[in-house]
């Protein structure tokens, strides 16, 4: 009878009982050690880190420009440096760009009253600011993911004056009709005049962390429920077992959401969609895309269900100004297409090519769309 369990191939077992005892016994099999990084600014719900090169002293490509990461809130500043051999930081450096990280630490309860105005008019400014003046006052190159595209794109619309160069966003979705998974519950929300979530992200302040991983493992449940079958089958791929080990532990460290920033979300993109139009009031001020005036690149997962690729591509309609809009398609989720294992051939490479074009040596003013 045959195995119900797969078993790798004779000539794999040797590999594979090696990953297997480092998993058990050995802490893993994935090399989870941070970028090195030191803290050049810091205030409330700010922090920026400047990554470190292997000599301080020498900047071997002064013509690259710093390049600042912005995560999206609640997921953990790993998205950026996952793991040693698929770290986004890892690989800027070695393109010889500063290179730059934005984090805004733990979410309490007292942050409830916090929205996204504190994020997009105060803490990405600043940051951005604070970059330029730390690379000599050079302009700063953006990346940003998921809602730290979204914010670093609202920030640069409310602030045209920013020192920024040029803007990347990884599964950034602007239009959220199109966001399939959601669509089953937006009836009933609206049924109740969104007071039923309403009244739960109030009474707990938000969204908290715990309930911020279980949703964004619901988001890949095929893969959730699939992975120790999975596994089994690649126990003899030690870069495969590092990324799944890698993965797991940016879920682990996933943050809360406040609560006003959590309710504007829900009221103002998930139900009545404000961003598909490109515009966003917020408190007494409107903020529009069109006033951005650089280049921006949008690069879509082709798995990704949180950020479908109409989702994502959908920008394109809304930056008229911008001297330079380029839509890419990558493989992978709503992580893998920022960090797994192929992005460093697909969505990295299309951000290197990018940001190069928009070098000032290099920089031709030109509009282009890419399907």
């Amino acid at each position: 009878m045959a195995s119900l369990l797969p078993l790798p191939r004779p000539d794999r077992l040797g590999d594979a009982a090696a990953n297997v005892w480092d998993m058990a016994f050995r802490g893993g099999v994935a090399d989870l050690r941070p970028t090195p990084a030191r803290i050049i600014d810091e205030a409330p719900k700010r922090t920026v880190y400047r990554y470190l090169t292997p000599d301080e002293g020498t900047d071997a490509r002064e013509h690259a420009l710093p390049v600042l990461f912005v995560p999206p809130l609640a997921a953990p500043t790993l998205c950026f440096d996952l793991r040693r051999g698929c770290s986004m930081a890892e690989h800027m450096l070695a393109l010889g760009h500063r290179t730059y990280l934005l984090e805004y630490g733990d979410i309490a309860f007292s942050d409830r009253d916090l929205g996204l105005e504190h994020w997009i008019e105060e803490l990405i400014p600043s940051a951005i600011e604070t970059v330029s003046a730390d690379a000599g006052g050079r302009p700063v190159q953006v990346v940003g993911w998921c809602l730290g595209g979204i914010m670093a794109l609202l920030a640069m619309a409310a602030r045209p004056e920013l020192p920024v160069n040029a803007i990347a966003t990884v599964a950034s979705p602007f239009d959220f009709r199109q966001v399939r998974l959601m669509a089953p519950i937006r009836p009933v929300a609206n049924l109740t005049n969104g007071l039923v979530l309403s009244s739960v992200y109030r009474a707990l302040g938000g969204a908290p962390a715990p309930i911020v991983k279980r949703a964004f493992q619901l988001s890949s449940l095929d893969k959730y429920v699939t992975k120790p079958l999975v596994m089994l089958n690649n126990l003899h791929d030690r870069d495969f077992l590092a990324q799944i080990e890698a993965v797991d532990n940016f879920t682990d460290n996933m943050h809360a959401y406040p609560g006003r920033t959590i309710g504007q979300l829900y009221h103002r993109f998930f139900r009545v969609n404000d961003l598909a139009d490109g515009v966003l009031e917020l408190r007494d001020r409107t903020i529009d895309l069109a006033d951005v005036e650089v280049p921006v690149l949008s690069v879509a997962g082709k798995a990704d269900v949180l950020a479908p690729r109409r989702a994502v591509h959908h920008l394109a309609g809304l930056l008229p100004n911008s001297p330079d809009v380029r839509l890419e398609t990558s493989p992978g989720g709503h992580l893998g297409v920022l960090t797994g294992r192929s992005a460093k051939r697909t969505t990295w490479t299309y951000i290197d090519d990018f940001l190069g074009d928009h070098t000032p040596a290099r920089t031709q003013p030109d509009l282009r769309i890419v399907a």
